[in-house]
């Protein structure tokens, strides 16, 4: 009997999309394995591993720990990930590589753990947790932005790849979500006087973007309409927010998006 039931991780699952994703999957019918990078108890449900997506012993032993525990993995949900606000250039390249680590390189680690066992089950499904900023730019958020990007381009292309082998890869695109990401967001490590009023600027924007933002459990019922889709696609806005913007980055001049995007981040024209 445990081989039938579906069987989903999600990773970093401790607090807000993660977590509400885990809860929404458990509900509905999934056996789930949460990850968060310190011990954590179990959840409304969700049984909660240890794993730091950027150590690759972590992410095998997690993956060795589910199949012991349940001989299967169907969904795997790569969520974890943190934040990096300031300007491009006040950013070293250590912190950069960094933040493409657990953003990017976390997402590489579990997807490359988890292939050979969907490929033997003959199929499988994995739902990278993208951004907003997947789609556009945003100022003093360069390089969140670039992983988020970099996770778009990833996943469409691993989409074409594994689809014959009965697996399918499709993105979430979250907006603004009332979570506690601000607490993951990192500064930067070489600030530079002459950006201090904008990044400032730029950091109360976000938090009241979040404060005003989309929940947690919306979010994850996209991801569970994702998972239980028969034919997914590989794109799902999540929210009112990202449903607009995407339609605006795909059909508005770039001119007109500029004097848009720069509006919206209370930039001079």
């Amino acid at each position: 009997m445990r081989n039938q039931q579906r069987v989903a991780i999600v990773t970093g699952a401790s607090s807000g999309i993660g977590l509400a994703t885990a809860r929404a999957l458990s509900k509905n019918g999934f056996r789930v394995f949460g990850t968060s990078r310190k011990p954590a108890s179990d959840k409304d449900g969700v049984e909660m591993l240890q794993c730091d997506v950027v150590d690759e012993a972590s992410v095998f032993n997690l993956v060795r720990e589910v199949l012991s525990k349940a001989g299967r993995i169907d969904l795997l949900v790569n969520n974890a990930g943190s934040g990096l606000l300031g300007a491009a250039e006040e950013s070293s390249a250590a912190q950069v590589q960094a933040l493409f680590d657990v953003n990017v390189f976390g997402v590489v680690r579990m997807t490359n753990a988890v292939l050979p066992i969907m490929r033997r089950q003959g199929q499988g499904r994995i739902i990278n947790m993208s951004s907003l900023l997947g789609l556009i730019p945003a100022p003093f958020n360069a390089f969140y932005a670039s992983t988020k990007h970099a996770i778009e381009g990833y996943s469409e292309t691993l989409d074409h790849e594994i689809r014959k082998q009965g697996i399918r890869v499709s993105l979430v695109q979250p907006g603004f979500t009332r979570t506690s990401f601000e607490d993951s967001m990192r500064n930067p490590d070489s600030p530079l006087p002459t950006y201090d009023l904008a990044r400032q600027a730029a950091d109360r924007l976000m938090r009241d973007g979040l404060d005003k933002g989309d929940s947690p459990e919306l979010v994850a019922s996209v991801v569970v309409k994702v998972a239980n889709a028969k034919s997914p696609k590989l794109r799902y806005s999540a929210g009112k927010v990202s449903t607009q913007v995407s339609f605006i980055r795909r059909f508005v001049p770039e001119f007109v998006f500029d004097k848009i995007l720069r509006s919206a981040n209370k930039l001079p024209a």
